[in-house]
């Protein structure tokens, strides 16, 4: 039996200034890092007595979530840079309104780059993938993850067994700041039990 815990990083300064998130380092904003308390607060009461690794983006605002909720469980993260956001290029480090204005091309296929230098949402999944066949077939039984948006939709439909394709048709969008539990019976079956559940960072 395997249970895997995702996290969608809370807050961050970008969420809040019209910013680009993507590879740029934001931090976590103050509310951010109050929801992180929460979430870690929360989940070591939820699963006092059991022993849990934490695998975390390497990015500021992921990687302060991951201290931040590890604190709480006594467990240090392992940073990965394949649970990094989406690379979005040139419009790193820049505005949204920077982005809408520039964008070279509109995202129809998962094969398709808004800029020339950007991940495309199947580099992406084959950035993931290795990770993701590691910690399925692993022996670790307990496992969390703290990453971002559109890398969990990612993990979410590979959980699911689905073709990268399927992309086109569907998302398994989560909010910032929720929390997940996916679990994988000794058949291998998996299961999303919950699903970017909102209540850990209400007070």
């Amino acid at each position: 039996m395997k249970t895997i815990i995702t996290i969608q990083h809370p807050q961050s300064v970008h969420h809040t200034n019209g910013m680009v998130g993507s590879w740029t380092d934001w931090d976590l904003s103050e509310l951010g890092k109050l929801q992180a308390e929460s979430i870690g607060t929360k989940l070591s009461e939820e699963l006092q007595g059991r022993s849990f690794v934490m695998y975390s983006s390497d990015l500021a605002r992921a990687k302060q979530t991951a201290e931040i909720v590890g604190k709480h469980l006594n467990i240090t993260p392992t940073l990965r840079q394949e649970l990094r956001e989406r690379n979005l290029g040139k419009c790193v480090g820049k505005s949204v309104k920077w982005l809408k204005e520039h964008i070279e091309c509109q995202e129809k296929t998962i094969d398709d780059r808004v800029f020339s230098d950007a991940e495309s949402r199947r580099d992406e999944w084959n950035r993931l993938l290795p990770f993701f066949v590691e910690i399925t077939s692993n022996e670790e039984e307990n496992i969390i993850i703290v990453s971002h948006g559109d890398l969990l939709s990612v993990f979410n439909t590979m959980w699911l067994g689905f073709p990268a394709e399927s992309l086109h048709d569907f998302e398994l969008f989560g909010f910032a700041g929720g929390v997940s539990h996916l679990l994988q019976d000794n058949d291998g079956k998996r299961f999303i039990k919950r699903m970017s559940d909102m209540s850990y960072i209400l007070r």
